[in-house]
């Protein structure tokens, strides 16, 4: 692993009524990283992320650069530097893509530099230039995608937590992502990816997790998990 701690999680337990969705993980991701969580549907994957940018109710120790996040409003969070992607892109049908993208800066930015964040989402994103002022509802999969990781981004975020970035994607847009969030991480960017396709997940990790009901079973660098017979069995079978 990389050094520099951004995000440390310890004892971290989720609850929803009677049922314990984490139950006390532990977790770090290195300034500079990319680190993934596998496992599979309820494992309390999205959970965790949910959790720590303040979205579920949970309890335990979350730090980030150092200082507590645990119990901050997820708005304060998200001002701290810290963005989530969800599951399902949950991009805003009904309003265009310049609209999203206002959403996702517009508490962070105004005038030129909320501009600017658009312009270099645009550029980062060709395909959003040219659907600018088409509704969200009306793109296709992969580009809905790219759109919720473009508003993720207009918050200047130094953490980014994707989770299941690739769910319900054809293989050619799957590949795109992954080499996008690899190209974010070159540029600086910490990610905290959940990901059901755990052999592309590992080959862009540094570190991963691995889940089960709600515990962290197994954590090693990338190549150790890509050896581990759990891993070879449940989530990289032929």
């Amino acid at each position: 692993m990389k050094s520099n701690v951004m995000l440390e999680v310890s004892a971290l337990k989720v609850r929803y009524g009677e049922v314990a969705a984490v139950k006390g993980i532990d977790l770090s991701v290195p300034a500079g990283s990319i680190a993934v969580l596998l496992g599979a549907n309820g494992a309390g994957k999205s959970s965790t992320l949910n959790a720590i940018v303040g979205l579920t109710a949970s309890t335990g120790s979350v730090t980030f650069e150092g200082q507590s996040i645990a119990g901050a409003p997820a708005e304060a969070i998200v001002k701290r530097g810290v963005s989530l992607t969800p599951e399902g892109r949950r991009v805003f049908p009904g309003l265009t893509v310049a609209e999203n993208l206002h959403l996702g800066g517009a508490a962070h930015a105004s005038g030129a530099e909320l501009a600017a964040r658009v312009e270099a989402e645009l550029d980062r994103f060709p395909i959003l230039r040219e659907r600018y002022r088409q509704r969200a509802g009306l793109l296709s999969g992969g580009e809905q995608q790219m759109l919720a990781i473009a508003r993720s981004l207009m918050s200047a975020p130094r953490l980014l937590f994707l989770d299941e970035p690739s769910l319900g994607l054809a293989p050619l847009i799957v590949d795109k992502v992954f080499d996008l969030i690899s190209q974010l991480n070159e540029k600086g960017l910490t990610v905290l990816l959940v990901e059901q396709n755990a052999e592309q997940a590992l080959e862009i990790a540094d570190y991963g997790y691995v889940l089960q009901s709600g515990n962290v079973v197994l954590q090693g660098s990338s190549a150790e998990l890509v050896g581990s017979d759990l891993v070879k069995q449940a989530y990289l079978a032929e």
